[in-house]
């Protein structure tokens, strides 16, 4: 044994041959974290202090490689100074360049998934050999950073500038093709040999058939284009990414400039730029986002596997109602594996959630991402049926009917007796009350509601309603299911539009106000998608439906009088009125005509406008932040509310639900994050200028509290 770690090790594989073995004893993965890395340099001395070593072969002993840098970590280091953040970075950098600068060969393994600091330890190796189901990248723009152990310099120089400024600003993960393809890998094999033929590269290096020396020597110079080319490189691949990353995005374009500006330098100096970008990123409140979104995601994960596994079988599924919601649930439940029964009360129905069915699959075979018989096994494992023939075998039935409490009632109550005693019944209700609806029912705890939003295959979230009389036991095993269909549930408690539509109803009061006070509704649009929604409140409606937006609000206002209730009729109303009800019928707050590939296409309407003018009753001068802060904070104030009632359970649960549920911009967090970055005592101030307009605007006494104790809710 040369070197003996916690997270790796060193000893001799054969005669003058050493492996280096990834292991976390502490972890199912490994990862670098402050312990790997110190280890890292640790072995590289013991390797470069041990006489007999002629070649190193990097492996690891997981499923995987390394998947990447311990973000947990992050938080600490990003609260360091920008000179302590330097030292750390170049001390970093310097454990890698130490174990690139070893005197022999050296060779990675790739057994699996090898990301960011993972595939940056790939890249200090001479070689690469990647198995073929494996997958390597550098993600960190995802989190709002660029690659911090030498990503951006050793990259160019291996694959080009042109490939890596897209590996590494779009931060995808490379299949063992494309990765071959563009030179990220020297060579792809199947899973089992991976060992085998890197070590049989590693005896070829050693035999002179591969000079490694050459090849390390190109990653420690100077890229090699001269300045014209670097120009016409970097400035086409910069107005690319530019372009596709936007204005909210700087991590992106940021990888790409530090590229630039290191290509005309050897290995080290080039590091230096690499860290100037990595810690002017690493202060950007999008850095902080989207690690955050990172941390909540996994948080929200942990809390759901933990109800799954008190979840029990999820072997067979029904759905009641055979529309299009229908029809994604029952598509979602048979391609993710679980059969599923699809009833409604009319052939014509049952036609329809097939077909909506059938064409999600069509569109998977027509994008090679599914084989046509594999299609044939997935609708073959949805049952359409008039009848409740089977039902005595499901695990779960989902309810997807007509949002009528009467309706639901009715159709809960007859199907609870087709049903085995331990059976689940859920509701894909949006709005009405769980609690309400299990008053029809015999076995209330084996009931909750399990919300799905549109369209079902494309979104991420459910949130899974606990009512009053909901048992754990029942909340679990709707969890578990929706785990299985591969969502991200979240469990809120219940009351009038649950979590996400109690939070996004406010939001369109105060879009309703603006337009009441002479505001264009276009404007506010531009306003909000500028702020990143993917987009503006008036097109949301029109996409959502306003009939529906109709009734979801009618439910929030007797909910909650005290604040959404209003005095006037607002816009939406109005448009209901005149019968526009958005892309259902092709009219709305703006006119609806299919596109070449029959999507609705958006474009303005002087009806719409004329109806917009007649309802304003004032005419307010207003700037773009005065329209931002009245969109925003009834939404955040909300978001608020529901964490100090507890309908939903933590701040991550909150934001996640946001930004799964409604598309708020993940650069920018969630509402509550939202608040954090702000301060909450200015975010009190901010509501104070707009009390006026009513409660909805009205701080709450825990952000006072907050603001006063200056306290975040993240910490």
């Amino acid at each position: 044994m040369i070197y003996q770690g916690k997270a790796l090790s060193a000893s001799f594989l054969e005669d003058g041959i050493a492996e280096l073995c990834f292991d976390a004893q502490s972890d199912s993965v490994n990862k670098f974290n402050r312990l790997t890395l110190q280890e890292l340099d640790e072995a590289t001395r013991a390797l470069a202090e041990e006489p007999g070593v002629k070649g190193v072969l990097v492996t690891s002993a997981k499923d995987v490689f390394i998947v990447g840098a311990d973000i947990t970590e992050f938080t600490g280091l990003f609260k360091l100074s920008d000179t302590e953040l330097r030292e750390w970075l170049s001390h970093a950098n310097g454990v890698f360049s130490r174990f690139e600068d070893l005197s022999v060969p050296t060779v990675a393994a790739i057994n699996g998934i090898a990301l960011g600091g993972g595939y940056e330890m790939c890249l200090a190796c001479d070689f690469r050999v990647m198995s073929s189901s494996a997958v390597v990248g550098l993600p960190e723009v995802k989190l709002g950073i660029n690659p911090g152990f030498g990503g951006t310099v050793r990259l160019p120089r291996l694959i080009g500038c042109d490939n890596a400024m897209l590996w590494a600003a779009t931060g995808d993960q490379k299949r063992a093709d494309a990765a071959l393809k563009d030179g990220g890998v020297d060579a792809v094999v199947a899973p089992e040999l991976v060992k085998k033929s890197a070590l049989d590269l590693l005896k070829q290096c050693l035999a002179g058939k591969f000079d490694f020396q050459a090849r390390r020597d190109e990653k420690k110079s100077p890229v090699k284009l001269n300045e014209i080319e670097r120009m016409m490189a970097f400035t086409t691949g910069k107005a690319l990414i530019a372009q596709q990353a936007g204005k909210n995005m700087p991590a992106p374009l940021t990888v790409a400039k530090s590229m630039e500006r290191n290509a005309g330098f050897n290995r080290d100096d080039a590091i230096e730029v690499e860290i100037d970008h990595f810690i002017k990123l690493a202060r950007t409140p999008q850095a902080a986002a989207l690690i955050g979104i990172f941390l909540n995601d996994q948080a929200v994960n942990k809390t759901a596997k933990a109800y799954a596994k008190e979840g029990g079988e999820v072997k067979q599924a029904a759905v009641l109602g055979a529309g299009i919601m229908g029809g994604g649930i029952a598509y979602q439940s048979a391609y993710k594996g679980t059969p599923i029964l699809m009833k409604d009360i009319a052939d014509q129905g049952l036609q329809l959630g097939m077909k909506e069915a059938g064409k999600l699959l069509s569109k998977r075979v027509a994008r090679g991402k599914m084989a046509p018989e594999k299609m044939a096994a997935v609708l073959s494992s949805i049952r359409p049926t008039l009848t409740y023939d089977g039902f005595d075998s499901a695990d779960v039935v989902v309810e997807a009917v007509v949002e009528n409490p009467k309706v639901k009632q009715a159709v809960l109550a007859e199907t609870e007796q087709h049903l085995r005693d331990d059976a689940v019944l859920a509701s894909n209700t949006s709005t009405i009350s769980i609690s309400f609806l299990a008053q029809a029912l015999k076995r209330p705890e084996n009931f909750c509601g399990m919300h799905f939003f549109n369209p079902v295959h494309a979104m991420p979230l459910v949130e899974v309603i606990r009512g009053e009389k909901t048992s754990e036991s029942t909340v679990a095993r709707v969890v578990k299911y929706a785990l299985k269909m591969g969502k991200t549930p979240i469990v809120v408690n219940d009351c009038p539009g649950f979590f996400v539509n109690r939070v996004l109803f406010p939001y369109f009061a105060g879009f309703n106000m603006l337009v009441r006070d002479g505001v264009d509704f276009r404007r506010i649009d531009r306003v909000m998608e500028n702020f990143g929604m993917p987009m503006g409140p008036a097109y949301l409606m029109d996409v959502v439906g306003i009939d529906t937006c109709k009734h979801a609000a009618a439910v929030m206002a007797e909910g909650f009088p005290d604040r959404m209730q209003h005095d006037f009729k607002g816009v939406s109303d109005a448009m209901f009125d005149a019968k526009r009800l958005g892309q259902k019928n092709g009219l709305g707050f703006y006119a609806y005509q299919e596109d070449a590939k029959g999507k609705p296409r958006k474009t303005e309407d002087e009806q719409a406008l004329a109806i917009a003018a007649a309802v304003a009753t004032g005419k307010v001068e207003v700037s773009d932040e005065d329209i931002l802060a009245r969109m925003m904070l009834p939404m955040c104030i909300e978001t608020v509310r529901c964490l100090d009632e507890g309908i939903v359970s933590s701040p991550a649960d909150a934001d996640m639900g946001l930004i799964m549920g409604i598309g708020f911009p993940v650069f920018r967090g969630g509402a509550i994050r939202y608040i954090d970055q702000m301060g909450a005592a200015t975010f009190c101030e901010l509501a104070d200028r707009y009390a006026e307009l009513g409660k909805l605007y009205q701080a709450t006494d825990s952000l006072r509290s907050m603001a006063a104790d200056k306290n975040s809710f993240f910490g």
